[in-house]
This record gives structure tokens, sequence and C-alpha cells, in this order.
């Protein structure tokens, strides 16, 4: 599958912004199933300095400087992904968790030292008791772990409510677990934190959800969604996308931008500005399949 990708961002000011520098997670990243051939980031008022570069995950990264005053910037970048399908992974068949949770302090080779650093509290997930105890009633003794996982992808779907005003980035874990509800960032962490709660390795993935309009309906251009889902690493299969807000696991529909601990390592956009007073932000993606 193949896909074009238009993501808008767009700040208004009520105060002229003399200044401002940002950096963006807004390229999708290479991985086994996924290639991006084509990425353009077009930036109004034009900056004045620009550049890329690669961070610590391995995102790819750009960052650029605005010195002209102004009461708008808009952000738009134009990626082409072609996407294949990922294995079936055989969730019953995968080993106990608990086998998973002894084994990773003591991998040595590259891909499980990565995959252990995701074990640890990170700004916007921190371990605790309530969400080891949510955890358990998947997590049971001896079941396999992406058995586990993906029935903890569906209790979060079944026992949280979506809802938009409910929570902002800043909203503990705590506060989403007492008053279930919340969004599919909040939907992230939340697994996350109930995996690394049990000593599992899990990460925060960002991009792209391709929505289907409902049958006779037409496709509403820039309706498709910035979304956030989770990874949990198994050794035998590597790392295993799931996504609770939906209560699906990843494939064909499902564009990645970045992953790092938690929202705070993959901002779509964030910087700094100087001025501008009262300001918004809107943002537009449009996901448009090419084959």
């Amino acid at each position: 599958m193949i896909y074009k990708v238009t993501h808008t961002t767009t700040y208004s000011y009520s105060e002229t912004v003399p200044v401002c520098h940002n950096e963006v997670h807004l390229t999708p990243r290479e991985h086994p199933y996924q290639a991006c051939s084509y990425n353009r980031l077009l930036i109004r008022p034009h900056p004045v300095t620009s550049g890329k570069r690669v961070d610590y995950f391995g995102n790819p990264v750009s960052f650029f400087t605005v010195q002209e005053g102004h009461h708008k910037l808009v952000v738009t970048a134009v990626s082409k992904v072609r996407l294949s399908e990922p294995p079936d992974h055989r969730p019953a068949i995968t080993p106990p968790w608990e086998k998973i949770r002894a084994a990773l302090p003591g991998f040595r080779h590259p891909q499980g030292l990565d995959a252990y650093q995701y074990v640890f509290d990170s700004p916007h997930v921190a371990c605790s008791a309530e969400l080891a105890g949510y955890a358990h009633a998947s997590f049971t003794p001896g079941r396999p772990i992406l058995e586990a996982a993906i029935d903890l992808n569906q209790r979060i779907h079944r026992d949280f409510e979506y809802d938009p005003q409910a929570t902002s980035v800043h909203t503990p874990l705590s506060e989403v677990l007492a008053h279930r509800r919340g969004v599919c960032q909040d939907f992230a962490h939340l697994a996350i934190g109930c995996l690394r709660s049990l000593g599992l390795a899990a990460r925060y993935v960002s991009g792209y959800l391709r929505t289907v309009p409902p049958p006779g309906k037409p496709r509403l251009v820039g309706a498709d969604a910035s979304h956030a889902w989770l990874s949990i690493f198994c050794p035998e299969s590597g790392w295993v996308d799931l996504d609770p807000t939906n209560n699906s696991v990843p494939s064909l529909d499902y564009i990645t931008l970045a992953w790092g601990r938690d929202y705070s390592d993959v901002c779509p956009i964030k910087g700094v500005f100087v001025g501008g007073g009262n300001h918004g932000m809107s943002v537009s993606v449009d996901v448009v399949p090419l084959s």
C-alpha cells in the first residue's frame, strides 16, 4: 500500500512574533514494513535557517528558525510512504510474559539492550502498583506475552471512554485510570505504564491512521488523524504494535512517524517563540491511498 500524507499545522497569534525556533517529527521513519520515498517540509514565513538530524531513538528530525515578524506560522509536511503487511505473530504460542521479564535485564545483543531502556519510567509514564494491578487481570501466571498484551489492549478499549475534553498532555496517568476517559495519547501511555509496571518493555509510537468514510459518503480532505499507539517487545517477534484506542493490531492503515519513551520524545512540533500574545493552533491531516 502506498500513501500520500499531508500534515498541516497552523499557529495564529494576536500579536507579532518576531522570532521562533522549532523542532519537528514530521518525516515518517523507515522500518522493515515501511519506507518513505519522499518528504518535504513547507514553512511560511520562510525560515532563515533549517536543517535535519537523527535523534537518539533513530527518528528523523527537522529544525528551523523564523526571524521574520508574523501573526501566523504554517508548517506543512508532505510525504509518500509505502507499507507492507507485517507478519502474523501467533500470540498464543509466544513465551510466557514472566520469562520475558526475567530475560530483559540480561540481554547483551543490540536489540535487547535497546529494548531494556523502555522498561523504566519516563516523563509522562510512571510505574505504579495501581497500573500493575489493572494489568494483572490480563497478565495471569504463565500466559503468553502477546496474548496477554492483546487482552490488555481490548480491556482498555472496553473500559475507557474516548473524550477529547477530559485530559491534556499534562494529565497524570493516575487521573486517566481513575476517571476512565481520555484520548489516544492517554490510552497509549496507560498501556505502556501497565506493561512497564510489570517489568516489560513498551514504547510510544506517533503516526497517522487512515480513516475510511461510511458507505456512500465522500472522503473528507483533512479528516484523517494524527494518532498514537504503542509497541511491546517480545524477543522472538521483535516489536509488536497495539492500538488500545481502536482495539486493533496496527497494519496497513497505520503510518509510523516516530517512536520513543512517551509523547515528550516524539511531539510532532515543539519550540519557543517571542511575543505573540494569545495564540491558537489547528491541525489538518490528509492520508490518501495511491495504490
